[in-house]
């Protein structure tokens, strides 16, 4: 948790304050506060997750909320630190040109940084706990978009935030800021899904067949894999029958719809499984 605050921390250091829109959630706000009066978004950061830890802590879960308190500290302490250091060198500051650049980067990172802090349990912090309590509440509403609804609004709010005169004196109104927090939330919205969906996805094919013990053998040899049959029994034909259940990884696909097509009196279908847990003894 500690390494992940420093990344968030430095994403926000090198991509984020120099391009002028607000990425997310309460660090947001933060980022548009510290735009317009200088307040440090560490400062901003730290006065508001720690009460919102304290409420996770008895609302929602007391592991969730020390582990989203110590990254939501360390968050903090990393930006005060980096904010002293001379980091000019190393910063996107796109100067108002080619700014999706640095918000790609930038949500990229958060997506990895979300993602793998939920996979702990734990969160950033702001908003993620907003998020949590909601979904705790109703388990169907998804967590990811329940924060992607939250952080519209703050979009919004930056449409008249970056608001700069022109010749006049006039604000200038853009749509720019709000375009650009919207890309950064919905790509750290689909980066952080698929990290929390996990890397061993996989495909689960289900077989009805006449021809079990051939199959079997097939998928033994070939793929090195076993498979688990169970007696079935067809609901109009009233006939007996095996059904075979398989995963297999993705390279493996072609392969298994080879064999199958070699046995006639044989139906299946493929489900996509997102991610397989627990390890067998590997076949000999």
């Amino acid at each position: 948790m500690l390494a992940l605050a420093f990344l968030f921390a430095l994403n926000y250091e090198l991509f984020i304050v120099k391009n002028h829109f607000a990425p997310a959630g309460i660090n947001g706000i933060a980022t548009m506060i510290q735009y317009k009066s200088g307040f440090s978004i560490g400062y901003f950061s730290l006065i508001i997750n720690v009460p919102l830890c304290v409420f996770a802590y008895f609302c929602i879960d007391r592991a969730f909320a020390v582990k989203t308190a110590v990254f939501s500290v360390a968050y903090s302490v990393f930006v005060l630190l980096l904010e002293l250091a001379d980091l000019s060198r190393f910063q996107y500051d796109a100067q108002g040109v080619d700014t999706i650049y640095p918000v790609l980067i930038a949500g990229a990172v958060g997506g990895f940084v979300y993602g793998l802090a939920f996979r702990r349990d734990s969160s950033t912090g702001g908003a993620d706990i907003i998020a949590k309590f909601v979904s705790k509440k109703d388990p169907l509403l998804n967590f990811f978009w329940i924060n992607f609804a939250i952080n519209a609004a703050i979009a919004a709010v930056s449409f008249f935030v970056y608001a700069e005169p022109n010749e006049t004196g006039a604000l200038q109104y853009d749509f720019k800021p709000v375009c650009l927090c919207l890309m950064y939330c919905l790509l750290s919205s689909i980066v952080g899904n698929s990290i929390i969906r996990g890397s061993k996805s996989a495909y689960r094919f289900t077989v009805i067949t006449s021809h079990a013990d051939e199959i079997d053998a097939e998928i033994l040899a070939k793929l090195r894999h076993s498979a688990t049959r169970v007696k079935a029994t067809g609901a109009y034909s009233n006939e007996a029958r095996e059904m075979i259940v398989c995963v297999v990884n993705k390279r493996q696909l072609i392969e298994f719809k080879n064999i199958l097509k070699k046995y006639g009196d044989t139906f299946a279908f493929v489900e996509t499984v997102n991610e397989t847990i627990g390890n067998f003894s590997k076949v000999k």
